[in-house]
C-alpha cells in the first residue's frame, strides 16, 4: 500500500506478482546469457546459477539480493551509497523523528524497571541497526536513568553489512575502539533487551500456493527442472512453492530500455518439492488453507528461528509437565557438566521488542515489493540496486516464540500509531517544541514544524499511516497474566 507521505517507506505497495507468475513448462528452453544483457552483475550470476540447477525458491533470490557479497544490496561496497533518508531509497522511523528512539529507549528502561531494576548484567541488542540512529536515540534516553546506565554491561549490534557496520561505528563510537564478534555460545545469567525494528520484513521469505488434486505430481527434486516431472494420482490438494526464473528476453534493442524491463519472475513449480512438503505443515494456520484453491501463504523461516532465539534469551527453553501421580511442576533443564546454554536458565529475564509492518493476523499472500529512490519498483529489477521486503507474519512469530520457551509470553501485534501514544508521544512533542528557541522566527517556526510533522507521521492511522501499517509486539517473561508491558496496555511498575 502506498503511503501518502512525501518521501516512500520500506512498506510501499508492491507490483502484484500475480502478473508476472507463469507455470513452469516442461519443454523450457534456457538461453544463453551470454547473449543476453542483464540489468546489473547480481541478475548474471543468478541467472547462470539458474541455468545450471533450475529455478531457486523465493527465499533464495531475495538472500543474494540482499546480503550476496557479490552485489547484494546491504553488504556491497559502493562509493557515496547510502540506502536510508531523503538521498537514499526509503526513509524510517528513526530518522523521521528523534522521539521514535527516545520512546523505545524509555519502553526498555519500563521493562528494566518492572522486572527489579536489576543492577548488572544487562545487555543491549539491537537486530537490523542500519546506521544506528535509532541506537544513538535509545542510548541518550537510557543515559538520563544513570541506575540503569550503570546496569549495562554490553552493547550489540547485529549487522551484515560492512558499510553499515563502519556507520554505527562512526555515529555511536567516534574515535573509540569497537569490537566485532561472532554470534556464539551466551551466558544465561544475562538480561537482554532486545530490538528489532524494520528486521523481519527484510528476511528471505518462501512462497506457496494450493493446487487441485488434478494437477499434482510427485516430487522429484535431484531432477533438473527442465525435466518434466513424473505425474502421480493424488486425492488432496498441495502446496506448491513458487520460484524464481529469467523472464523472457526482452525485444526491446536499447540497452536503457532493456533495464526498465524485470529479468526475472514468479513462476508455479511443475512439482512438490522438500520445501513444500514440510513449510507449510508447521502450522494449522497454513494447513487449514490447502484445501482453497489457489491459496497462496508467504513462511519466513528465518524469522520464526530469530523469535525462538528471542525467547531462548529470555526465557530459557525449560518444559514444565505434570505427572499423573504428583500435582508437582517439573521444570526439565540440561544436566550437570552441560555447556552453557538457554535451555539452564534459571530465572527468565529481559524483553523483546519488534517493531514492523505487515496485518495484524492474517497469514501475509503477494507482499513481496521493491523500492529504490523512494519509488516502489519490480523485486526483480534490477538485483542489488533495490530493497526488497516483505509483511511480517507477526501471529507465526509469536507462535514460534511461544513454541520455544513457556517462560515467555507475548503481547500484540498493536498498530503502531497507538503504542506510541500510550508511550506518550504527543507529550514528549509538546515538550520539545516548548524548548524550542533562541533561533530566529523563520527558523523556529521550522523546527516546531518539524517536531509535529514527524510525531503526526509516525501515529497516523488513515489508510497507508504509519501508524496504522506498522506494527508493535514484545516478547517479555511469563507473568500469568499478572501484567500488561507498558505501551501494550500496561503501566510502568517498579
Amino acid at each position: 500500500m502506498k503511503l501518502k507521505l512525501p518521501v516512500a517507506v520500506r512498506c510501499a505497495k508492491p507490483p502484484s506478482p500475480r502478473c508476472c507468475r507463469k507455470t513452469l513448462s516442461s519443454n523450457i528452453k534456457w538461453l544463453s546469457t551470454e547473449t543476453r544483457h542483464w540489468s546489473t552483475p547480481l541478475a548474471k550470476n543468478l541467472a547462470d546459477a539458474i541455468k545450471t540447477i533450475g529455478p531457486i525458491s523465493l527465499a533464495a533470490y531475495m538472500r543474494q539480493c540482499l546480503t550476496s557479497p557479490e552485489g547484494g544490496y546491504y553488504t556491497s561496497r559502493t562509493e557515496g551509497r547510502d540506502q536510508f533518508g531523503q538521498k537514499g531509497d526509503f526513509i524510517t522511523s528513526p530518522e523521521i523523528s528523534q522521539m521514535f528512539g527516545e520512546l523505545v529507549g524509555l519502553w526498555i528502561i519500563a521493562e528494566w524497571m518492572t522486572q527489579g531494576r536489576k543492577s548488572s548484567g544487562v545487555e543491549i541488542i539491537e537486530v537490523g541497526p542500519g546506521r544506528g540512529t535509532l541506537m544513538d536515540d535509545m542510548l541518550r534516553t537510557i543515559r538520563s536513568f544513570k541506575s540503569m546506565a550503570s546496569s549495562i554491561e554490553a552493547i550489540y549490534l547485529v549487522e551484515s553489512s560492512p558499510s553499515l557496520r563502519e556507520a554505527q561505528r562512526r555515529l555511536l563510537c567516534g574515535d573509540n575502539p569497537i569490537g566485532e564478534t561472532d554470534i556464539g555460545f551466551r551466558s544465561n545469567s544475562k538480561t537482554p533487551f532486545i530490538i528489532a525494528h524494520e528486521f523481519f520484513d527484510a528476511l528471505p521469505i518462501h512462497a506457496f500456493q494450493s493446487v487441485p488434486p488434478t494437477q499434482a505430481s510427485s516430487p522429484n527434486p535431484t531432477t533438473p527442472a527442465q525435466s518434466p516431472p513424473r505425474a502421480q494420482t493424488s486425492t488432496t490438494p498441495q502446496w506448491r512453492e513458487l520460484v524464481v526464473t529469467p523472464s523472457p528476453p526482452s525485444r526491446i534493442s536499447t540497452i536503457a530500455e532493456q533495464s526498465k524491463t524485470p529479468d526475472f519472475q514468479l513462476s508455479l513449480a511443475k512439482a512438490s518439492n522438500p520445501n513444500s512438503l514440510v513449510l507449510p505443515e508447521i502450522s494449522p494456520r497454513y494447513k487449514a488453507l490447502k484445501a482453497v484453491p489457489d491459496a497462496t501463504i508467504e513462511i519466513c523461516p528465518e524469522g520464526h528461528s530469530y523469535a525462538e532465539e528471542f525467547a531462548l534469551r529470555i526465557g530459557g527453553a525449560g518444559t514444565t509437565t505434570t505427572t499423573t501421580t504428583t500435582t508437582t511442576t517439573t521444570t526439565i533443564t540440561a544436566d550437570e557438566g552441560d555447556p552453557p546454554s538457554s535451555s539452564t536458565k534459571t530465572s527468565p529475564s529481559g524483553a523483546a521488542l519488534i517493531l514492523d509492518y505487515g496485518p495484524l493476523s492474517a497469514i501475509p499472500t503477494n507482499s513481496l515489493r521493491g523500492i529504490r529512490s523512494h519509488a516502489p519498483v519490480s523485486p526483480f529489477t534490477t538485483p542489488g540496486l533495490v530493497d526488497i521486503s516483505a509483511d511480517v507474519d507477526f501471529v507465526a512469530l509469536a507462535e514460534a516464540a511461544l513454541k520455544a520457551s513457556p517462560n515467555v509470553e507475548v503481547h500484540g501485534p498493536v498498530e503502531q500509531g497507538f503504542f506510541l501514544g500510550a508511550m506518550g508521544i504527543r507529550e514528549r512533542a509538546e515538550m520539545l517544541v516548548k524548548r524550542v528557541g533562541g533561533i530566529d522566527d523563520e527558523a523556529e517556526g521550522e523546527r516546531k514544524g518539524r517536531l509535529e510533522g514527524g510525531w503526526r507521521r509516525l501515529v497516523d492511522r488513515q489508510e497507508g499511516g504509519m501508524g496504522r501499517v506498522y506494527k508493535a509486539m514484545a516478547i517479555v517473561p511469563v507473568t500469568g497474566g499478572m501484567r500488561r508491558p507498558v505501551g501494550f496496555g500496561g503501566d510502568i511498575k517498579g
